[in-house]
């Protein structure tokens, strides 16, 4: 019987789980990536919940930028207590579209202690994207410093940045709500 190392492993499964419609609509949309399985959200946090999580595997799948499900599987599986502050600012500084932008927040980078003070870091970036990470982290590091994070937010749509906008202003009406609320 072959033995298959975990990367293996990992593209078997994501190869056993591809959605050629999903996959074939991402290309008509103009997704740039080599490879796209088509696999959904749901089932790429059910592959990472059974793969070994290990800061090696989450940086060979973090450097695979030509496959798709790689990109967004990596944050899942970067072991929390070895992500550092540098690797955070590297891997910000490559992300390649919004959605794998949505997952490192949401999945890593929303639970470090430190993710404050990489939104602020990133806020100012000249960098769309960069700019992007900032906005959706957050986001997700919300009620925490509503006031500096609005102030940011009206700014950043003063610039009329068409990656940054409709965040912005998503993160705008929740701090409104939020303050409704309060």
């Amino acid at each position: 019987m072959t033995e298959f190392n975990e990367m293996q492993t990992l593209k078997r499964r994501l190869f056993a789980m591809r959605n050629g419609a999903i996959a074939d609509n991402m290309r008509r949309q103009g997704a740039d990536y080599r490879i796209i399985f088509g696999v959904n959200l749901p089932q790429l946090v059910e592959i990472a919940s059974e793969t070994p999580h290990t800061a090696d595997l989450a940086e060979r799948l973090w450097q695979n930028r030509t496959t798709r499900e790689s990109m967004l599987i990596a944050p899942m599986l970067y072991p929390r207590e070895q992500y550092s502050v540098e690797t955070a600012r590297r891997w910000v500084s490559e992300v390649p579209t919004a959605e794998v932008a949505d997952i490192l927040c949401h999945r890593l980078l929303r639970h470090m202690n430190f993710a404050y003070a990489l939104a602020e870091e990133f806020v100012t970036s000249e960098s769309d994207m960069e700019r992007y990470v900032a906005f959706r982290l957050f986001f997700n590091l919300l009620p925490a410093r509503i006031d500096d994070m609005k102030g940011y937010a009206d700014k950043e749509l003063a610039q009329n940045c068409q990656l940054t906008k409709m965040l912005c202003r998503m993160l705008l009406d929740e701090i409104e709500f939020i303050q409704e609320v309060d």
